[in-house]
């Protein structure tokens, strides 16, 4: 008796140690599940097209916004972009002006929650869809996205909260109740609630779930398969322990991190590039014949432009309202210095890191063409490119990277970890300062945030790429969809602000301090 005791209780480690991938693996099967159940209705409400098209209204609704801050600020994009050098280099700086951080800082924290997995997983998926078309219409969108960025982040300064201790509170649903009361005008308190919520939901998806995603995608692609929980919980505790130190703790590590990141990526990128150089133009021309083509793709011309502006929307978050956060923090007492300084993240993070990413992809030969017609081939729903090996996501620009060196996808599986860390403890801030907006501000309040947030991490690692990417674009979405109805209100506050700006600084009036 006592020898089958015993034999039972050696025998089970044994077992257990036998089923623990099993079981590990219907955990992630039963979250991904239950997520995928109860997020679809939000999904289809925000995706859903204009009757009788495939047209999203979202689409339409962001193109539209871009479109009309770049004519009402007169192409403010092109004409502020040396001085934004300049202020970003802090030459306009005052070191006495209220705030958290510098210009640099507020970019590169703003710019470490765009410049991401969108970048890397996002235009993989533009491109799968629609084709080397798609990447015309991602820098078109970078570009008026520009101004959007400007017009949030002007607003974000200027009607933040500036507490006694040294910290501000800012962003759109700041800006929704103080500006919509100053012009007298009806529901911004009731926007900025919806705002909150929204940014919540989005910092969850979009911000966190994602990033954990598509960063266990690429480290078990490297290190071979294995449950997604287990990236959560380690990110989770990364992630925890830096946001817990707050807005300056966040700052630090992403003024560092960030330009490491980006340049180590685009270096990456060069380097494929130059060794490919004779099919530059050849890529190109297949990004210009498929943006007003749509040639061999799936929806065409509308599908390409649709993919093209979803993704760098979701990319560069130009109109959601989320960099405003970030930027209203910035130390200055001029608010349109930092509306110069935030356009710049639609430039760097679209229209040169997502254009490195797609010609990569591209150039390397990634997506299947049939050698008789030079159309692509699509997989058998005809709803996506065909690629080699069948790579989606994240895994297709490994792939593209790692076609020219083999060892270049530990430096990218490098690069996915730190976009998604940083993407993540930026994300918090926001998701943050939406729940301290809604709750109030206070210590015991900001922890529940960070705890939950950090619960996230954990199932958006284990749940599928399909659910976690829909609720993502979705949540963060719906945050433009608020955010712009409050913009075109406030826009001329924005123009009397630049005039007066511009007028001071031709005259001498505003100087440098360095």
């Amino acid at each position: 008796m006592r020898k089958s005791i015993k034999a039972a209780a050696l025998s089970a480690p044994l077992l257990l140690a036998a089923t623990a991938p099993a079981m590990a693996q219907s955990v992630d099967e039963r979250v991904n599940e239950l997520f995928a159940s109860s997020t679809g209705w939000f999904v289809n409400l925000i995706f859903s097209p204009f009757p009788g098209t495939s047209f999203p209204w979202i689409v339409a609704w962001l193109v539209i916004a871009a479109t009309v801050f770049t004519l009402y600020f007169g192409l403010i994009q092109f004409r502020a972009f040396p001085h934004s050098i300049s202020l970003v280099k802090g030459d306009y700086s005052d070191p006495n002006d209220a705030g958290e951080v510098s210009h640099f800082q507020a970019l590169a924290t703003a710019l470490s929650g765009t410049v991401g997995l969108g970048n890397i997983a996002g235009v993989a998926v533009a491109v799968g869809i629609g084709g080397p078309g798609a990447t015309f219409w991602m820098i078109l969108a970078g570009l008026m996205g520009m101004a959007s960025k400007f017009t949030e982040c002007t607003l974000g300064v200027k009607y933040r909260n500036e507490f006694e201790d040294g910290h501000v509170s800012g962003g759109p649903m700041y800006y929704m109740t103080k500006g919509f009361a100053e012009r007298g005008l009806p529901m911004g308190k009731f926007l900025a609630v919806l705002f909150s919520v929204f940014c919540i939901l989005g910092a969850f998806g979009g911000g966190n779930m994602f990033q954990a995603n598509q960063a266990h995608a690429q480290i078990s692609g490297v290190v071979g398969d294995y449950p997604g929980w287990i990236t959560g919980v380690v990110f989770a505790a990364v992630v925890f322990a830096v946001i817990v130190g707050g807005l300056k703790s966040i700052a630090r590590v992403t003024e560092k991190v960030v330009p490491f990141m980006g340049v180590m990526y685009v270096a990456a990128a060069l380097v494929i590039l130059a060794m490919n150089a004779d099919k530059i133009g050849w890529a190109f021309g297949q990004i210009f014949e498929g943006a007003f083509t749509g040639a061999g793709v799936a929806g065409g011309m509308v599908g390409a432009l649709i993919q093209g502006f979803k993704r760098a929307a979701f990319s560069n978050e130009a109109g959601v309202g989320s960099a405003a956060i970030a930027h209203s923090a910035v130390k200055t007492k001029e608010p349109i210095t930092e509306g110069f300084v935030s356009l710049l993240e639609p430039f760097i993070d679209t229209v040169v890191i997502c254009t490195m990413t797609a010609l990569v992809i591209i150039i390397t030969g990634q997506l299947i063409q049939d050698p008789n017609t030079g159309l692509y081939l699509l997989d058998e729903g005809a709803s996506t490119i065909q690629t080699v090996d069948g790579n989606k996501g994240v895994a297709l620009t490994s792939a593209a990277f790692s076609s020219a060196f083999g060892w270049f996808q530990y430096v990218l599986a490098l690069a996915v970890i730190l976009f998604a860390f940083s993407t993540m403890i930026s994300w918090s801030y926001y998701g943050l300062k939406a729940w301290t907006f809604l709750f109030g501000e206070g210590q015991t309040t900001e922890l529940v945030f960070k705890v939950i947030f950090c619960i996230f991490v954990v199932i958006g690692a284990a749940a599928n790429l399909g659910p976690v990417i829909d609720f993502s674009d979705a949540a963060i979405f719906a945050m433009a969809v608020v955010n712009i109805i409050a913009l075109y209100f406030l826009m001329p506050i924005v123009k009397k602000e630049l005039n007066s700006y511009m007028a001071r600084l031709k005259s001498g009036e505003i100087k440098k301090y360095s």
